[in-house]
């Protein structure tokens, strides 16, 4: 066995590595998801003589934890509403930023109408849109959200897990967390796991409950942005 060999030998034994099936439990993905990220550079990994992918520890935490910025992201999270990078001078001498939301939603219908249905009811809300898991648990690093809204069943992706891994996640922090599913009350059951205590948005009751919801979570830093945005706008 070379040098080169002995090294990797033993840093993959003080687990510095993870293998793909560990980083996709973790994440809450698909094997496939986590190989498709190593592929394109996402993942720093490397190979063992048996061909089994090991995946660097500090890539996986540089990944989730990601840069913090608002404004479009890296990761393709398009902003909505009170787009970033332009806050009010008040805002910047006082070193105060909006409320700041991250939707996690495939669909473009539910993407456009959530969008629409805030920058109805909350002027002063920042929201970003990421339309698939895997580029919302890299924005959720980037952006440090006051309040994550996901949808439980996203393609490739476990939702379910993708929510308790967050939660447990040190990144979480004080953000809240709402989860909008089209699934009823039945067909939630086996996700109950994830769902304890969390608030759940039915699709079809949408435009009712998700608002006072939003109202209640940010409390009164909702209604300072709305109160901000209308002294912005007279």
């Amino acid at each position: 066995m070379n040098t080169s060999s002995l090294v990797r030998a033993d840093v993959a034994s003080a687990s510095n590595y993870y293998t793909t099936i560990e980083v996709a439990k973790m994440l809450g993905m698909a094997v496939r998801s986590v190989q498709l990220m190593v592929d394109r550079g996402d993942l720093q990994a490397w190979k063992t003589p048996g061909g089994h992918r090991r995946i660097s520890r500090e890539s996986l935490e540089r990944w989730l934890a990601g840069s913090r910025s608002g404004g479009r992201t890296d990761a393709g999270v398009a902003p909505e509403g009170a787009a970033t990078g332009r806050e009010s001078p008040r805002r910047l001498r006082m070193g105060q930023r909006p409320p700041r939301l991250l939707l996690i939603e495939d669909s473009t219908h539910f993407q456009n109408l959530v969008a629409l249905l805030l920058k109805q009811k909350f002027p002063g809300l920042e929201v970003h849109v990421a339309s698939d898991g895997i580029t919302g648990l890299a924005s959720f690093g980037q952006l440090q959200p006051d309040l994550l809204v996901v949808d439980i069943m996203l393609p490739g992706i476990d939702g379910a897990n993708l929510i308790t891994g967050l939660r447990s996640h040190a990144l979480f922090g004080q953000c809240k967390l709402i989860v909008l599913t089209g699934l009823d009350e039945a067909q939630r059951a086996p996700y109950a796991f994830a769902l304890d205590q969390v608030p759940v948005v039915h699709k079809p009751r949408l435009v009712n409950d998700l608002p006072p919801l939003i109202e209640q979570l940010l409390g009164n830093r909702m209604s300072a942005a709305v109160q901000e945005h209308r002294v912005e706008t007279a």
